[in-house]
């Protein structure tokens, strides 16, 4: 489990493909403290460390992840937020955030506002998940808070820290993003359907 407070971001370093794997090479500065086994969220998708060489590691992601993440377009040179699994003595300073990402996003608008940034995000709302006004939803791990929630689109408001701590500084018109929902509104709405 995961609360989408971004430790730090990564840099690939190196990607091979596997038959339908994808191994991905990263470097952060905290590399020396994991180990092997260790979940930790990569753009909010729970990857398991399977090598560790120096300053870098290496994760692996499965087909199926790479279909339904941002993972299968990352290339040498990309940043991708990280965060380690939550202790259990930790303060929950996010929301609960699973590390299943459920659906990509595309970047559909950036604009500031004073000194800050808001960013809106059109997703496919056929896939059943929706968000709600004020409600929590992680974006590439992020955990924030939904503004100007609509049918298949939502904004966020990120405060200079955010921006410059998480890889929200390189999103442009255009960039694919990944989603997971706030998983008590997913639960509600698997409720919802089956009692409706």
């Amino acid at each position: 489990m995961f609360s989408g407070i971004i430790e730090t971001t990564a840099r690939v370093v190196a990607i091979r493909e596997d038959q339908g794997n994808r191994h991905i090479v990263l470097e952060c500065p905290f590399t020396q403290e994991l180990k092997i086994d260790q979940s930790i969220a990569h753009n909010g998708v729970c990857l398991t460390v399977v090598a560790i060489d120096g300053p870098q590691y290496t994760v692996t992601a499965i087909h199926e992840t790479l279909i339904k993440s941002n993972l299968g377009q990352l290339k040498e040179g990309d940043w991708v937020n990280i965060e380690r699994s939550m202790r259990p003595d930790a303060l929950l300073d996010g929301h609960i955030v699973q590390g299943h990402v459920d659906q990509t996003a595309t970047c559909t608008a950036i604009s500031e506002a004073d000194g800050s940034w808001y960013y809106t995000f059109e997703y496919d709302a056929a896939s059943g998940n929706i968000t709600v006004e004020k409600g929590s939803i992680a974006v590439n791990g992020v955990s924030l808070t939904v503004v100007n929630s609509q049918k298949g689109s939502f904004q966020v408001a990120i405060i200079p820290y955010t921006y410059e701590h998480t890889n929200f500084h390189t999103f442009r018109v255009g960039t694919v993003v990944n989603l997971e929902f706030d998983i008590v509104g997913k639960y509600i709405a698997k409720l919802m359907k089956q009692y409706v």
